[in-house]
């Protein structure tokens, strides 16, 4: 069984993503970039071509990754703002609105017996993504963001 989820081991990766494709779209890069310049003369327009052809690719790769995080964050956020209206007082309801994206997606490792406390801190002290995963106790797993 894996380790309990935490504050250093949270982060993942995506191997097909990280570890195939952003490797291949980097070589097909280098590898255009390298020929162009060995080859220069001989069919300079489709060398230069291939060039702009990666680049679109390297683009749309991590384009398409963007997209795929801003999409889980919104979820994040519309399930923490279900969570702040079960768990917190109406009256700090509506001060939830200053927290950032960040924080919000930050904040839903916090277990629910600390998140008001947790909340409330962050809205004073204004805390970054990374100081408020710090300053989690009860570390509320989160196995499912890619």
């Amino acid at each position: 069984m894996a380790a309990a989820q935490n504050f250093k081991n949270h982060s993942r990766f995506d191997p097909p993503f990280h570890f195939f494709v952003l490797p291949v779209l980097m070589t097909n890069l280098v590898l255009s970039v390298y020929i162009t310049i060995r080859d220069w003369p001989i069919h300079s327009r489709s060398h230069l071509w291939w060039i702009v052809v990666s680049i679109a690719l390297m683009l749309l790769g991590f384009r398409t990754r963007i997209y795929s995080l801003g999409v889980q964050d919104r979820l994040i956020r519309l399930e923490e703002r279900l969570r702040f209206m079960a768990l917190l007082p109406a009256a700090e309801l509506d001060q939830t609105n200053a927290l950032t994206i960040k924080q919000i997606v930050a904040l839903r490792f916090a277990s629910d017996a600390e998140l008001p406390k947790l909340v409330r801190r962050t809205l004073a002290e204004n805390l970054t993504p990374k100081q408020i995963k710090q300053s989690i106790e009860a570390w509320r797993p989160d196995y499912t963001r890619v």
